[in-house]
């Protein structure tokens, strides 16, 4: 006498197996979305990078015509090697200036180890020992 769960000729056995095969189908078809939607991704984001380079290089250009500009208005009122040496001066104590503050925090992040967070996780491992110092 077949039972409800048997009428289809499928037993308990079949039923596991076919669950089976569509949860590994299911499996492998979100694997596949996954993977087309990071490839989309991953291209939006090269382009995305690429456009950004570009407008930073365009950008630079720019400010070199600015100083440029800067240079000619100069120019009007000085010798033009004169305005071009003032401009030079300018941008190179600009620069040094951003160099030193560079190179003050690097010396203040470096090494990258974080020392306090080191000692937090020592007293606290401590404190769950019950205090006992090694």
């Amino acid at each position: 006498m077949p039972t409800p769960g048997t009428e289809n000729g499928m037993g308990v056995g079949g039923a596991v197996k076919e669950v089976s095969e569509r949860a590994s189908s299911i499996v492998r078809l979100e694997l596949e979305l996954a993977a087309l939607e990071l490839k989309q991704k991953a291209a939006n984001l090269g382009l995305g990078l690429g456009l950004v380079g570009g407008a930073a290089l365009v950008g630079l250009y720019t400010v070199g015509f600015l100083f440029a500009t800067i240079a000619a208005v100069l120019a009007i009122w000085l010798d033009t090697w004169v305005a071009l040496l003032i401009v030079f001066a300018f941008l190179l104590v600009v620069t040094l200036v951003l160099l030193g503050l560079g190179i003050n925090r690097l010396q203040k992040g470096s090494p990258p180890v974080p020392k306090q967070a080191i000692e937090e996780a020592k007293l606290t491992s401590e404190a769950v020992r019950g205090g006992r110092a090694h």
